[in-house]
Formats: C-alpha cells, structure tokens, sequence
C-alpha cells in the first residue's frame, strides 16, 4: 500500500522532510537494535547502513513521491526469523519514532502506511492458524 503522497512543491519543506525522515530511520533503528525483542533481528543485517539508505528511499518515495526506492518489501521480509509479536513491537517503535521526528501529516501517513503494511505481512508470513490459535507459517496437522 502506498497512500498518495501530499504535493508539496516548497523545496526548503520537502528537504526538511527529507532530513526529518533521515532522522526517524536512523531513531527506530537505533531503538530496534536495543530492544530486546527486536534486537537480534536487526543486528542480524549484514549491511545496515546499505540497509538505512534504502529504507529512506522506501519513505521519501512513500511520504514526498520521489523516485529513489523501486524495490518491493514484502519478499525480503519472508525469510526472516520473525514470529507474530515482533510485527506488534515493531510497530509501536516506529509509530513512536515517526512521532517525534516527522511532521504530524507525514508522521500519521507513515503510521497508516506501516500499520497496513505490518497487517499484510503478518497475513503472508502466516496465513495459517495452527491447532492452538496462534497464526502459524503451516497449516495444522
């Protein structure tokens, strides 16, 4: 899901969006990488500032419509070793690093965004229900 990014045609606005969201990439990460939850998942990338750049890219194309992330991010998520309450964690960090870093419209269209985007890959990464209710990666026995 991409929501139409708002037109903003003021240069000195859209650069300090850019910054702004610079900055709420490199605070969520920095707060994944602490968390205890999280943390091992996000230490476990191999390039994390390679990782930064293209996850900046992924919201300035979302939040300002640039042109700089053509990729697709549902297929890296797949093989991660991620369980159902690592999408919940990871939402409330990010929800709360877009808060204190981007502008209020950015920061609640990137809210919006992340929630659907966490919805829908919880529902691909586990489409199934196991035999003790907890959404599961294989259908049950």
């Amino acid at each position: 899901m991409q929501l139409d990014a708002p037109d903003i045609s003021d240069e000195a606005q859209r650069a300090a969006i850019e910054i702004a969201i610079s900055d709420c990439v490199q605070r969520f990460y920095a707060k994944g990488l602490a968390d205890p939850l999280l943390g091992p998942i996000f230490s476990a990338i191999p390039d994390l500032p390679a990782h930064l750049e293209i996850i900046k890219n992924f919201w300035s194309r979302s939040l300002l419509g640039t042109e700089r992330y053509q990729g697709h991010p549902y297929p890296v998520h797949t093989s991660l070793r991620i369980e159902p309450e690592h999408f919940q964690r990871w939402l409330e960090l990010f929800i709360e690093s877009t808060r204190e870093t981007l502008p209020k419209p950015q920061a609640e269209q990137a809210a919006a965004q992340a929630s659907h985007m966490a919805q829908c890959f919880q529902a691909g990464i586990f489409p199934f229900t196991g035999s003790d209710g907890k959404p599961s990666r294989h259908p049950p026995h």
